[in-house]
């Protein structure tokens, strides 16, 4: 019985063109902002939210992260992560391209997006005992909020203390990154 191809399937060469025509669009976006817009307008969230969770998979690849680390972190499967990793050894140029050229997050951004997640993290047991917290809570927004002048009274407070805690060192900490942010 002789075989007819499906009218309905794009010749390779048609695949190819449209292929093309959808890459040139995603390369005349100018911001985030327009990209986002496009998104939202050709994917479902569920297809977008996968497919970020795919670019960040990747991230972590690279950066050295154990399956097990980003399944917990991205709530994906370890086949999808398995995936990834297949494309970033076969080619993996578009994914290494990209990651190279989306803006370093800082440290503590970083951190805090890991330890978000992360149920055994510093931040998840504040967020269970809020009030057992509250002090440290609280002397952490003040020093955010602070003027220039209030922080100087502060770190006069903090040097006259008797005893160095931890929230010692946190506040002062602080203190200093919020002066280094301000000089800078």
């Amino acid at each position: 019985m002789a075989k007819f191809s499906n009218p309905s399937k794009l010749s390779k060469e048609e695949q190819e063109k449209l292929f093309l025509n959808f890459c040139r669009a995603l390369s005349q976006l100018k911001n985030p902002i327009e990209a986002a817009q496009f998104l939202k307008d050709l994917l479902s969230v569920q297809e977008a939210e996968m497919l970020a969770k795919r670019l960040k998979a990747a991230e972590f690849l690279i950066g050295g992260k154990t399956y097990a680390e980003i399944s917990r972190l991205l709530k994906i499967s370890s086949s999808t992560i398995s995936h990834v990793n297949e494309w970033l050894k076969i080619s993996g140029d578009g994914y290494k391209t990209v990651i190279k050229r989306i803006p370093k997050e800082d440290k503590e951004r970083r951190n805090a997006f890991e330890d978000k997640f992360n149920p055994l993290s510093w931040r998840s047991v504040k967020k269970r005992y809020p009030l057992y917290y509250w002090p440290e809570l609280l002397l952490e927004t003040i020093v955010e909020e602070s003027k220039y002048q209030e922080r100087r009274k502060l770190r006069t407070v903090l040097r006259t203390m008797d005893k160095k805690t931890t929230l010692f060192k946190k506040l002062d900490s602080l203190l200093n990154n919020r002066r280094n942010l301000k000089n800078s």
